[in-house]
């Protein structure tokens, strides 16, 4: 889901539209597949709600595939969440950290464009979330990337993820773990879900 020209991503856009730089859930119009695989995002129970979001993080190097206010790069949540009320007035929802960069993020430019003007706390908001951005240096010869925090120095892998899931003390989890590693079930399937 990382390589928006790849095969899967152009389907998947195709079938379920995208949204945010994200391909769309679908709602009840979606595979059970694909209702599947979106759920991992949101976890699944209290105890591990978000567990996968929760556990990487986007590394910036020239910004060009990093979403400003959707991927979780800048102080462990997305800007989205963080600068809730400014995400919703934004026109530009869907830019990359270097689009914005590119025309503009200190106070008063234009990378800030607004569907209308702000209020004063609105604006408050604006300079927090600018300030946030001073210190940020674009590496224009390294990619962006994926970081798994769980093994930042391996990176992801499915032993350490069950691992992770397995040590949850919560009792809806070890379920959850249960009916994924079920006895009638194919291993493979197993392995996918």
């Amino acid at each position: 889901m990382v390589d928006k020209e790849g095969l899967w991503y152009r389907v998947l856009k195709a079938r379920y539209g995208e949204v945010g730089g994200r391909i769309k859930e679908g709602g009840r119009n979606a595979s059970r597949w694909w209702r599947m695989i979106c759920n991992v995002r949101e976890g699944s129970g209290a105890a591990i709600s978000s567990w996968f979001d929760n556990n990487i993080r986007r590394v910036v190097g020239n910004a060009r595939k990093t979403f400003f206010w959707t991927d979780n790069w800048l102080g462990g949540v997305p800007l989205k969440l963080q600068f809730n009320r400014l995400y919703e007035l934004s026109i530009n929802k869907d830019c990359s950290i270097e689009e914005m960069a590119r025309v503009g993020w200190e106070v008063g430019e234009s990378g800030w464009d607004w569907r209308r003007r702000l209020l004063a706390w609105e604006e408050d908001s604006v300079r927090e979330c600018a300030s946030l951005l001073n210190n940020l240096v674009l590496q224009e010869n390294i990619q962006d990337h994926w970081r798994w925090l769980l093994d930042p120095i391996h990176g992801y892998s499915v032993s350490g993820t069950c691992r992770f899931l397995s040590t949850i003390d919560d009792q809806v989890a070890g379920s959850l773990l249960n009916d994924v590693w079920h006895k009638l079930v194919p291993t493979k399937v197993s392995l996918f879900a």
